[in-house]
């Protein structure tokens, strides 16, 4: 599960996540370490907390989708290039993918 990067990448603890989604700190932890797995409710409540699907938070897909809708295009080209300038160092780093 990619929960935990996720959490760290928002810059919250863990105990800030359990109290957004109504559980435990421990329950997190939990789910961090693959040692259990949400409910269906709390995997909605992670899923809309962090704006991706279940598919990836589970691992299951490696595509994030982007809400582009508040910002401006400017703002997009950035993302844009910035995602295509990682996608050509990953190539380099690693050829036979």
């Amino acid at each position: 599960m990619r929960l935990k990067a996720l959490r760290q990448n928002k810059g919250i603890t863990q105990e800030q996540l359990a109290d957004k989604i109504g559980v435990t700190n421990a329950a997190v932890s939990r789910y961090e370490q693959s040692a259990t797995y949400p409910s269906v409710d709390v995997l909605i409540k992670l899923c809309k907390f962090f704006g991706v699907s279940s598919d990836y938070l589970l691992g299951l897909a490696d595509e994030v989708e982007f809400r582009i809708s508040p910002l401006k295009d400017s703002q997009i080209a950035v993302i844009l290039g910035a995602i295509t300038e990682f996608e050509k160092s990953n190539a380099l780093e690693n050829p036979a993918e």
